[in-house]
């Protein structure tokens, strides 16, 4: 059964809130503007009357020239179909304040203190009010329009000094420390004292649970695992709360590997920032290209030429492939099964690399999307060789893998009936992906909110019901099925053309306005939302990594469980700790 076309109901919050909502009426923009006031009555709504259960993005904009902030909401229903956007806006006064929605969707928690951290927007009634990329003793709010970066140049690329003449300087020659930081005024490094923390540890201590019924009464201990403990997958620290071996309380901490992508992305041109979205998965530049092309695509309003969307269907599917076969891998290695799994699922993912690099010249940042199609044709010799991966060797290899682990008697006792999430808390903390689908939600935006041209395609959306740690690794393997379903049709339907709708240019011209766009990367919702001005810049360029969100729930997974299934449970996001800093 092919996809059906999803009837999209429009919402009026209008009549619905008279006096209280009103349409946005800006040039470009869609959705509702709600008095501050009233937010909490209409978020209620919204989820309530009109079934939108899953708030995905919450994103901060500054409006400099208008003296405004702006906080956008992008709500979704599980059942699919498009979705409901509605924005905030408060003076740009100090203190900006905004009232959180974390009682109705527990999944603004990480974004809501995102914005407070580079927006300077305090979020009431949040209970956990923290910086969350930045350190504490960090100064000032770095994605406001006024505040500039110790190495700053100019407001946008490409700087003068650079282009035509090129004649640069080093950035770090005009700073006194001759280093990209700046001090707050009056600082006095005598009386500097190093923040300890205590904000993380009353934090954690505030969320820890009482002592375990039934058990013995001992002691807590806290203990940080990370910033640098091979299990955590990069840079990410986890404060655990520790009563004996049960997880009673747990934060984690991130901002290590952050490095302002947003704020580096509203510098850069359109087309300047394709490369730096392959740096954010860096296992999937793929599915990156693919999210932030559709965006600036819809802010464009122009077609991508037919050869190319199967082509970017091949791209994406081939990796949403060695992603999983990874995934299972590394799991492998995090249960202590060293070494050969992950080299075997290697073996694969080298084999696709081959394919990318053929196309594109790189192996991991492929930087092979344009606006309006992608920048090289697949040779024919490519071509042919996807055709036998597709039908005979990565299929074979599935199968090799599951013989060899499924029932392995160690893997099946650590991952069975250890729970993950149930369906009614996985949308509740905006969770994304195949840890979702595993808990019995059949949502995946390929078949949910089809983008590209996906609903062309026969295949199923993968889902298992029990939301235990086996089904969440069970359900790697049939998307890798689903998606080697969706690569042979791919590969007998492409047709022959040209690979580009539009001519190749070093500038895009885009007119002004707002979209999100977002895209099934292998992770879960990739989304990116761009504003522009008109101008060869993007006014606000914002990423909505599933990484990040879905990290919201990691507390919700561990509190209650053994401190030995915590590093399994992390596993189960598959996060990259490249797109979750940002």
């Amino acid at each position: 059964m092919m996809a059906t076309a999803l009837q999209t109901s429009t919402v009026d919050l209008v009549a619905r809130f008279p006096g209280i909502v009103s349409s946005d009426a800006r040039p470009g923009y869609t959705g509702f503007i709600v008095n501050k006031e009233n937010l909490v009555e209409v978020a209620t709504a919204v989820r309530d009357e009109f079934g939108f259960d899953l708030l995905t993005a919450v994103t901060g904009v500054d409006y400099i020239a208008e003296n405004k902030m702006e906080v956008v909401y992008h709500a979704y229903k599980t059942t699919g179909g498009a979705g409901l956007v509605f924005k905030v806006q408060v003076e740009r006064v100090d203190p900006v304040e905004v009232p959180s929605l974390i009682n109705i969707w527990a999944g603004v928690d990480f974004q809501e203190r995102e914005a407070w951290d580079l927006y300077g927007i305090k979020f009431t009634g949040h209970p956990d009010l923290r910086r969350i990329l930045m350190w504490e003793g960090f100064e000032g709010h770095p994605l406001r329009k006024d505040w500039k970066e110790p190495f700053f140049e100019e407001e946008t690329k490409p700087f003068k000094s650079r282009w035509p003449e090129g004649k640069h300087t080093f950035a770090e020659q005009k700073n006194p420390f001759r280093d990209n930081l700046n001090f707050p005024k009056d600082f006095d490094p005598e009386k500097y004292t190093v923040d300890k923390e205590e904000d993380l540890y009353a934090s954690l201590e505030r969320y820890s649970t009482k002592d375990v019924e039934g058990s013995m009464k001992t002691d807590h201990i806290v203990v940080n695992m990370g910033p640098h403990h091979p299990s955590t997958h990069g840079v990410l620290r986890v404060a655990v709360t520790l009563d004996g071996e049960t997880i009673i309380g747990l934060k984690p901490v991130m901002g290590y590997l952050h490095r302002n992508h947003d704020k580096i992305g509203e510098r850069n041109t359109y087309l300047q920032n394709i490369p730096f979205t392959d740096r954010l998965d860096y296992f999937n530049s793929m599915s990156n290209n693919f999210g932030y092309a559709i965006t600036v695509e819809k802010l464009m309003k122009i077609q991508v030429a037919e050869r190319a969307e199967y082509i970017r269907v091949i791209m994406a599917e081939l990796s949403r492939v060695q992603n999983h076969l990874i995934f299972i891998g590394m799991l492998m290695n995090d249960l202590g099964a060293m070494y050969t799994p992950s080299l075997y699922a290697f073996e694969e993912r080298e084999l696709i690399l081959d394919i990318f690099e053929a196309v594109s010249g790189a192996r991991m940042m492929c930087n092979y999307f344009r606006f309006g199609g992608v920048v090289r044709d697949i040779p024919d010799d490519v071509l042919h060789k996807i055709k036998g991966l597709v039908s005979e060797r990565l299929p074979a290899k599935a199968d090799e893998m599951e013989r060899f682990l499924n029932e392995n008697e160690v893997l099946v006792a650590r991952l069975k009936d250890i729970h993950v999430l149930n369906a009614e808390d996985a949308v509740r903390y905006s969770v994304t992906g195949p840890v979702l689908r595993a808990a019995g939600v059949p949502y995946d935006l390929r078949r949910a909110d089809p983008y590209s041209v996906y609903d062309r395609f026969d295949f199923d959306v993968a889902v298992r019901h029990s939301g235990d740690m086996m089904d969440n690794y069970l359900i790697r393997f049939d998307e890798i099925r689903q998606s080697l379903r969706i690569l042979e049709q791919a590969l007998k339907q492409i047709p022959q053309g040209p690979i580009n709708s539009q001519k190749p240019a070093y500038q895009v011209r885009v007119p002004a306005g707002e979209a999100y766009g977002r895209v099934e990367s292998p992770k879960g919702e990739l989304g990116f939302y761009v504003v522009s001005n008109g101008k060869p810049n993007p006014y606000r360029y914002h990423v909505r990594p599933p990484s990040f969100v879905n990290l919201t729930a990691v507390e919700k997974m561990c509190v209650g469980t053994k401190i030995a299934d915590f590093v399994a449970l992390l596993a189960m996001l598959d996060i990259v700790m490249g797109e979750l800093d940002r």
